[in-house]
């Protein structure tokens, strides 16, 4: 019986555009699910159920992609299907590198890239799989939904950069948000067109930064086009205590990570947050987490390692 280990994730840029082929920048944190094949699961989630049938559903440990037994918007979901379908993987195939683990290139050998990213779609009615692909490729990557397929590649992020996670604990519904701007596309195309433009341009301009500023001036421009979008879905992507934040960041962005609605929030800039910006995140009560960006993705693992 096998152990396998799959990281959480950051969508750093991207956020929305990337479902209409926009690019995205998505990046593996340190922090994982592990799961092992010799014991029972404690529950079935609808992405692991989505995956089968299955010899067995292995047992795994979500818990440092939640706070107090709330999610903390890391792509926990992804990562546990992730580790779930590695673990067998080793069980069949034994001990792999983690390239030949994330996705093979040898057929007909399995790999777990491929049946991760169709069970993720199914299970959440689509989507664009970037949180599978951190959790099975591990660091930073640009990804672009080519039809079904994700074009997946890596990428290097600035080193001049100051990043900052910071969660407010509570929870937002990807579904809830993506279902609004859905209905503002179907309501209003021409309008919907307009706005997802702006962000997948400047996503666009994230994508192709060579520098730290270039990239914070993108993001900032994404935090714009998000703010625009998010009030014409009546979606809040971007909310309210973001919104005024946003003044105090000096030669930075702050900016929600993924879907929005508050549960994550990022800190890009060219240096630490200001004295006046650290106050007020202090004041709303939202923790800085301790993440490293790039992390390994998918391997085996061996408990207490």
């Amino acid at each position: 019986m096998s152990w396998a280990r799959a990281p959480g994730k950051l969508l750093l840029s991207g956020a929305y555009s990337v479902l209409w082929g926009g690019v995205a920048i998505v990046t593996a944190v340190d922090r994982y699910v592990s799961a092992d094949s010799a014991r029972d699961a404690p529950l079935l989630t609808p992405e692991v159920r989505a995956a089968g049938p299955l010899a067995r559903v292995p047992w795994f440990d979500a818990s440092q992609l939640r706070q107090h037994d709330v999610k903390l918007g890391l792509g926990s979901s992804a990562a546990i299907l992730v580790a779930s379908l590695a673990a067998l993987e080793l069980d069949l195939r034994g001990e792999l590198p983690d390239e030949a683990l994330a996705q093979s290139v040898f057929p007909p050998a399995q790999s777990v890239f491929p049946p991760a990213l169709a069970a993720h779609r199914r299970a959440q009615g689509g989507g664009s799989g970037v949180d599978v692909a951190a959790s099975c490729f591990g660091g930073s990557l640009r990804c672009r939904l080519d039809g079904e397929r994700l074009d997946v590649s890596p990428y290097e992020l600035p080193g001049e950069l100051a990043i900052e996670v910071w969660s407010s604990g509570h929870p937002a519904s990807t579904p809830a948000l993506l279902g609004r701007v859905r209905q503002l596309e179907r309501a209003q195309p021409q309008r919907f067109q307009a706005l997802l433009a702006r962000q997948r341009e400047a996503a666009g301009q994230a994508e192709r930064a060579r520098c730290g500023r270039e990239l914070v001036e993108a993001l900032e421009e994404q935090r714009l086009a998000l703010t625009a979008l998010g009030a014409a879905a009546g979606a809040p992507i971007v909310t309210a205590e973001l919104q005024a934040l946003s003044p105090l960041a000096e030669h930075a962005c702050v900016l929600p990570s993924g879907a929005g609605g508050g549960d994550v929030v990022l800190y890009v800039g060219l240096s630490a947050p200001s004295p006046a910006l650290e106050a007020a995140r202090r004041r709303l009560g939202w923790q800085r987490l301790e993440l490293g960006l790039g992390a390994r993705g998918v391997h085996a693992h061996a408990p207490g390692a």
